[in-house]
């Protein structure tokens, strides 16, 4: 969440009052207007204080429209009337709403099926707020995993680290400062835009509190290879003794993979894998925000980081960064894991996939755009412009989408390829063919006005978008 500062002398103003917001009397209904960064000294009719909030919200992009966002943003009414049913539980109150705390530990298990773990009724694992607080938790078992053993040098002189790709989303880097935890990053090469095994496997020593692997990099959708990530580091240790685990990092791919990939071995049927994340509010189609976390068993979890809190008459295990939080998004989950079974899941996908590979195919026919990825793995996709290209550059393409509604993120990428400017496309559910078809047509329409620039129009990059990693 975005820390925000006070309001500068020019935003504190005040909400004008439309007379018709009144409750029947269009005079009886007004009142002073409201101030915008301080409590009001009176209270608003309910319909005003709507109307006032309702039409500053118009302002805001589209989310249907968003196409740098994985998060999800349409369900069906029968899950939004569930999660207003549900909104005034809280998740943490485990006695007092029994059921919906079931309704978790069955999530969980579901999950630990549809990962493979060895012994599904032996796996653990929590529902979170989403996958930044999953990797969190994750991280804090490695560190304390990693700690248990080195009790004679920790935390003495020794100072743990994490391996992990360049490319990984930003909360592994809030990890690591907050936990104090040494990043190793493996950089990007050439055409490799992710976690290099080897390369992982050289950064690691007897302070590698883990691996981290991501199954669905965020800046090209692609996947990282888990299996031969896991084959160096059983290299490793057959040469050198050290026992490196790995954490995947399936924020996205975790909900795509088990339905379209079946083959891929990305999850605990490698005995190195040692926990899991996924976003339920991302693939797993669920508004935000839910997360999940699970472990293969519970010698993965250390069981020192679990509490267990007398809470209003009960003893309750938790491992969280939170503690109160709405149950809405956990019965929405299991709402959606029940409606759609795997088959559900599979179609869904599928058909996300199959808007992504074939606009990406299209893009491609237009002859201004290369490709770095067709969303053959996360139904995500990234393109530049084409070496012929230099009246205009990413930057320009997405700041003219916007002005059509479509928000595509435009970003330069990390250490050793800054070179390298690209625009991203999410597909999720709720993007069909016919969304797709609109914003073809609306990119085949501003080229022609783009080729006639004299040159590309961006002189910031770092201002050009909004989208950050």
């Amino acid at each position: 969440m975005a820390l925000h500062k006070g309001p500068a002398k020019h935003d504190e103003r005040t909400l004008s009052v439309n007379p018709f917001f009144g409750e029947a009397n269009p005079v009886g209904g007004m009142t002073e207007a409201p101030p915008t960064h301080r409590l009001p000294d009176a209270p608003l009719p309910p319909s005003t204080a709507y109307q006032l909030v309702h039409d500053e919200l118009m302002l805001d992009g589209n989310s249907r429209l968003n196409l740098a966002t994985f998060v999800t943003t349409w369900m069906e009414p029968q899950a939004g009337v569930l999660m207003a049913e549900c909104r005034d539980k809280n998740m943490i109150d485990k006695d007092e709403y029994p059921r919906t705390a079931e309704l978790e530990r069955r999530s969980v298990a579901m999950l630990a099926d549809l990962w493979n773990a060895p012994d599904p009724s032996a796996a653990v694992g929590c529902s979170t707020t989403g996958s930044s607080e999953a990797c969190m938790l994750a991280g804090m078992a490695l560190k304390r995993r990693w700690a248990t053993r080195n009790t004679d040098r920790y935390p003495g002189g020794a100072r743990p680290n994490l391996v992990m790709g360049v490319n990984v989303q930003v909360c592994w880097e809030k990890f690591c400062n907050f936990w104090e935890v040494e990043a190793r990053l493996v950089p990007m090469e050439g055409d490799r835009f992710h976690l290099d095994p080897r390369a992982a496997a050289e950064l690691c020593d007897e302070n590698t509190i883990g691996v981290v692997a991501v199954l669905g990099s965020t800046f090209d959708g692609s996947y990282e290879p888990v299996a031969d990530l896991c084959a160096a580091l059983d290299a490793l240790q057959e040469r050198t003794g050290l026992d490196i685990p790995v954490h995947v990092d399936g924020a996205s791919g975790g909900m795509i993979a088990p339905f379209l990939d079946e083959d891929l071995v990305w999850d605990f049927r490698l005995p190195r894998v040692a926990s899991i994340n996924t976003s339920g509010h991302k693939y797993g189609l669920v508004y935000p925000g839910v997360g999940w976390a699970l472990w293969r068993d519970r010698e993965a979890l250390p069981e020192e980081l679990v509490f267990r809190v007398n809470y209003l008459g009960g003893d309750m295990p938790t491992f969280a960064l939170n503690f109160s939080r709405p149950g809405a998004q956990v019965v929405a989950q299991y709402y959606t894991f029940l409606r759609l079974g795997r088959d559900g899941y599979r179609a869904v996908q599928q058909a996300s996939r199959d808007v992504a590979t074939g606009l990406a195919g299209r893009i491609a026919a237009l002859g201004d755009f290369r490709l770095l990825t067709r969303g053959d793995e996360l139904p995500v996709f990234a393109f530049t412009t084409a070496d012929h290209v230099t009246s205009y550059d990413v930057f320009d393409v997405s700041r003219r989408l916007r002005e059509s509604g479509w928000l595509v993120p435009a970003y330069t990428f990390p250490a050793n390829r800054e070179d390298l400017s690209v625009l991203r496309v999410v597909c999720r559910n709720g993007f069909s063919h016919d969304l797709a078809d609109l914003f073809l047509a609306d990119l085949e329409r501003l080229l022609p006005g783009l080729r006639r620039q004299p040159h590309p129009l961006t002189r910031d990059k770092e201002t050009a978008t909004g989208f950050h990693h």
